[in-house]
């Protein structure tokens, strides 16, 4: 049914550590998925060994050595047995609530991404997969905790096979890339679902230790420059709350809020134009006022 790939980091220290109770999460859900890891940093491989795992080493990178989204997109793409696939960061931590919300919409939707907030939560050692209910228990503590990021903040992707292929050289693990990809999908035409009222989707928190700058280097760095340009600027940087429906405990709802920012946006560009043109005709300031409702 569904084919989940990742492209972990090296697993050294405390990254190993959550990046092995993320990946055994996934292997625990119910159907089994697919999971295919990519890269070839210390420790990938021995993982995917250890669980069984698909593992494909090569991946394209740029100059510092960062893998580039639409290289391994494509090869998850090819190497997929099943039409629907899932890119997730490998530090997140999936229950069967994931699997429930893709199911429903899969069922309903033939071209769609599926996105949601995230939950993050401090977790420094291996987790007991073998404690009975360990998953209900670990959703309590995270809605415990209450630490969920912004809309604006996303981790996992799920899609219908198709959107994966002819993206961007987006530098992986920097800014804009995930924003970018929201919009890509409402370009293409598919119903992007907001899940984050269904799915506890836990981030096992880490420092940016894996980057030479640190956070800054990360957010502000010429790969992350280079990622917005990609883009295409602000205008392509979607956000969840872009999303074209909601999923909620009556089914798969319109997001209505999305609606009225849309129309929000529709207003400040109307009444830019009235603005930069006080001299248009009258019967063209008549139709952007009649726009405005007045």
């Amino acid at each position: 049914m569904l084919t989940i790939f990742s492209i972990p980091k090296p697993f050294i220290g405390h990254i190993a550590t959550i990046q092995r109770n993320a990946i055994r999460s996934w292997t625990l859900l119910q159907p089994h998925p697919e999971i295919i890891l990519f890269g070839d940093d210390e420790g990938t491989a021995e993982v995917a060994r250890d669980l069984g795992i698909l593992h494909f080493p090569e991946v394209m990178r740029n100059e510092y050595g960062t893998p580039l989204l639409h290289d391994f997109f494509q090869k998850a793409e090819d190497h997929s047995s099943h039409s629907v696939l899932c890119y997730v960061n490998a530090d997140i931590i999936l229950t069967d609530d994931f699997f429930r919300a893709v199911h429903l919409v899969s069922e309903s939707r033939s071209k769609f991404l599926i996105v949601g907030k995230r939950w993050d939560m401090d977790i420094c050692d291996p987790l007991n997969f073998g404690m009975p209910n360990w998953d209900g228990e670990l959703r309590d503590i995270v809605l415990k905790v209450n630490r969920q990021r912004p809309s604006n903040w996303i981790d996992y992707f799920v899609f219908s096979k198709g959107l994966g292929s002819s993206l961007q050289p987006f530098a992986i693990g920097r800014t804009s890339w995930d924003n970018w990809l929201i919009w890509h999908a409402r370009t293409s035409g598919a119903t992007v679902v907001d899940v984050s009222d269904s799915v506890i989707a836990i981030h096992q928190n880490h420092d940016y230790a894996h980057h030479p700058g640190g956070k800054v280097g990360v957010w502000d760095g010429e790969e992350a420059t280079r990622n917005y340009a990609l883009a295409g600027g602000w205008r392509h940087l979607y956000t969840i709350e872009n999303a074209t429906h909601k999923l909620t405990q009556r089914g798969l709802q319109r997001n209505w809020h999305h609606q009225v920012i849309l129309m929000k946006r529709e207003i400040e560009r109307d009444w830019g134009l009235m603005r930069a043109f006080p001299r248009a005709p009258a019967w063209i300031r008549s139709r952007l006022r009649g726009r405005q409702g007045g």
